[in-house]
């Protein structure tokens, strides 16, 4: 899929489409060196910050269920995948999220307008 590129997205390093499979998670690079986990959950992009706001580690080493948690593997703290909402603890914040686009064989993200917030 090749959306236009929108107004403030950054070129995604250390991760291509192609690596990427649906239901999987992988680490990737914003070129400022904000680290990001990046997955396909119904076939659309997501990414978020790669650290759980509970105890920073990170979330591309976690899971990514079928019907959108992605959970951190250390505490088993859960999230929504797209809004970063808190799902279930220890966690207490919401992560942070960006948009992300394919572009010509690229992908690239901008931090989201909303997201975070806390559903328990």
């Amino acid at each position: 899929m090749n959306e236009a590129l929108p107004d403030g997205a950054l070129p995604l390093e250390g991760v291509r489409p192609d690596s990427v499979d649906e239901g999987s998670l992988a680490q990737a690079r914003l070129p400022n060196g904000t680290m990001l986990c990046v997955g396909r959950h119904n076939g659309t992009w997501f990414a978020v910050k790669d650290s759980c706001p509970h105890s920073e580690f990170p979330l591309s080493e976690g899971t990514l269920y079928a019907n959108g948690e992605l959970e951190c593997c250390w505490h088993g703290a859960r999230f929504d995948c797209r809004s970063g909402a808190v799902l279930r603890g220890p966690a207490e914040d919401g992560l942070v999220t960006f948009e992300v686009v394919e572009h010509a064989g690229r992908l690239y993200a901008r931090r989201a307008a909303t997201g975070g917030g806390v559903t328990r």
